[in-house]
């Protein structure tokens, strides 16, 4: 039984080590596996990078909107005979034209491609804000089945020509304000907003 034992053990001793092209095996295969969970979190971030700027252009489109039609309010709702576009996006959130309040926006929302309170601003003839853009680079990755409203969104290369404007029939072309791009900045983002539910329509 005990010479049984040893001859046991001695077989066990007497296993021959992993060579050098076993253990190049193993590190292969490691190096292989290492492979493909990287590319498998890249692939994860870049499907989830997708998804979030897909987000924000469903969000910039809403928000200009609101712009967009805010701007038709304060135009259309313009107390003398000569309508105006408002002078700044500040007006929007309260008229003082009018000796009651009169609200178009609920708030002043940030360009959802940059997180911030600036806008590109498009400016009709007479000065005031006809219409605002995001100043987010990139390409967008919506190019066609638009509302009817952003029609002119389609194929469009850069968030730049996503241009919320409300213009007449008729009207002189609108103005890129490049100069004022960072002038909204000191609008009202810092002042307090009243929330009532007084803004604009849908």
């Amino acid at each position: 039984m005990a010479a049984a034992i040893r001859s046991g053990s001695a077989r066990r001793r007497a296993r021959p080590a992993p060579t050098c092209r076993q253990r190049g095996f193993t590190y292969l295969g490691l190096l292989v596996l290492i492979a493909v969970i990287g590319w498998t979190l890249a692939a994860t971030a870049e499907v989830w990078s997708t998804v979030q700027q897909r987000q924000r252009e469903q969000e910039l489109l809403f928000v200009g909107n609101q712009y967009r039609e805010a701007i038709r309010q304060y135009y259309e709702r313009s107390p003398a005979a000569a309508k105006r576009y408002p002078p700044t996006l500040a007006d929007l959130l309260l008229d003082k034209r009018y000796p009651t309040v009169q609200r178009y926006l609920r708030q002043l929302y940030p360009d959802p491609m940059t997180s911030k309170p600036q806008w590109g601003l498009l400016r009709a003839p007479d000065g005031g804000i006809a219409g605002v853009y995001s100043l987010g680079g990139g390409v967008p990755f919506k190019i066609d089945q638009f509302e009817p409203r952003d029609a002119a969104f389609k194929g469009a290369h850069s968030y730049a020509r996503w241009q919320f404007s409300y213009q007449i029939v008729g009207g002189a072309a609108l103005q890129p304000d490049a100069a004022n791009e960072d002038g909204e900045s000191e609008q009202p983002f810092d002042a307090p907003a009243d929330n009532a539910d007084t803004g604009a329509d849908g």
